[in-house]
């Protein structure tokens, strides 16, 4: 079912959206934001629904209300944001699917939830692919190997125009895991990802997949030992509550891919996609710091719940990273074929290139 959308645009009537989704924006005016309705001014010429699964307190949502703004303001109002979250357009993949169809302008999607539609996408599932720079690995999302990752959703009836920033996973158990011969022979539940199931089999434990919604269970019975994910979703769903040890690694990747409907894309003036591609990289900063700052608030939760936790040292990450890179890649490649090899070629020599 649909539910209430959040309008971030100018006053007036809006454009009516493909296949009548426009209607939606009557019972909203009320919520509008404030600053992208200036006195008098005219109908938005371009109306953008946008939908994704985060609620109205996190990152994603908060931050697309800023591009909105922007946006509108950069356009004179020419250019209207209606931002659906907490799935009220249906599932990511029904979301994914309007956009390729047309019935939804864009979606911001987990790059997780696309790797069974692209699955080039799945380089972000490999270990330790981004450094903790942020300055570093916002230069890799812009440069040739996001520019890479980004044209391979052209082929799949999407365009992609960016990537955001969405936290890092750490691990957690039931045993201690502070080093690396301390995840061997231990059982960790992982998405259904071979690139995931790899990269503990390069650490010696076993990987089972699970739905997430089983995983809370799974943890407190014993069928797993633990699992990856970001400090704020370990909080969330207080597995902090079944679990006696946090190891903060920060490392994989959480990112969100930012996707567009290709022929209203393309009917976007160019100065327009300018400024809507630059919106979205603008707040990137302030996402990243949104973002820290809820995941410390998660960690003094889960320290005060008492579990034990652990800070991966710069020298440990290196050491991590060598043991579980090499494999979680070999099964990228495997799965991806000739297009990822292209695209692990282009991420290795803009990663090499970092330091120089």
């Amino acid at each position: 079912m649909i539910g209430l959308g959040f309008i971030a645009g100018t006053g007036g009537r809006a454009r009516q959206g493909a296949r009548g989704f426009g209607r939606l924006a009557a019972p909203v005016l009320g919520l509008v934001l404030g600053s992208a309705f200036a006195a008098g001014a005219l109908a938005a010429e371009y109306t953008i629904k946008i939908g994704h699964l985060e609620s109205t307190a996190q990152s994603r949502h908060i931050h697309l209300e800023l591009v909105a703004e922007l946006v509108a303001e950069r356009t004179e109002g020419a250019v209207e944001f209606q931002i659906f979250p907490q799935g009220q357009l249906g599932s990511q993949r029904e979301m994914t699917e309007g956009v390729q169809l047309g019935t939804l302008e864009a979606t911001v999607s987990p790059a997780a939830f696309l790797g069974g539609f692209n699955p080039a996408v799945s380089v972000l599932d490999i270990p330790f692919l981004l450094p903790d720079d942020d300055a570093k690995a916002q230069t890799l999302r812009e440069g040739p190997f996001g520019k890479a990752l980004c044209d391979s959703f052209n082929s799949r009836g999407v365009t992609c125009i960016g990537l955001w920033p969405n936290g890092r996973k750490s691990f957690t158990s039931n045993k201690p895991i502070d080093t690396l011969a301390d995840f061997s022979g231990q059982k960790f539940r992982v998405m259904d990802s071979s690139i995931l199931i790899e990269q503990f089999r390069a650490l010696g434990a076993s990987a089972i997949a699970l739905p997430f919604g089983e995983l809370y269970t799974a943890l407190q019975t014993g069928v797993v030992d633990g699992e990856e994910n970001p400090l704020d979703t370990i909080r969330n769903m207080k597995f902090y509550e079944v679990q006696k040890h946090l190891l903060v690694s920060d490392h994989g990747a959480m990112e969100d891919v930012i996707l567009f409907n290709p022929a209203f894309w393309a009917s976007l003036p160019e100065e327009y996609q300018q400024i809507i591609t630059g919106a979205f990289e603008e707040v990137i900063p302030d996402l990243i710091a949104h973002k820290a700052a809820a995941v410390a608030d998660a960690r003094k939760v889960i320290e005060d719940a008492g579990l034990e936790v652990t800070e991966l040292t710069p020298e440990q990450k290196s050491a991590f990273r060598e043991a579980m890179y090499p494999a979680a890649r070999a099964a990228y490649l495997e799965r991806a074929g000739d297009e990822g090899a292209a695209l692990i070629s282009a991420y290795e020599t803009a990663y090499k290139a970092l330091d120089n």
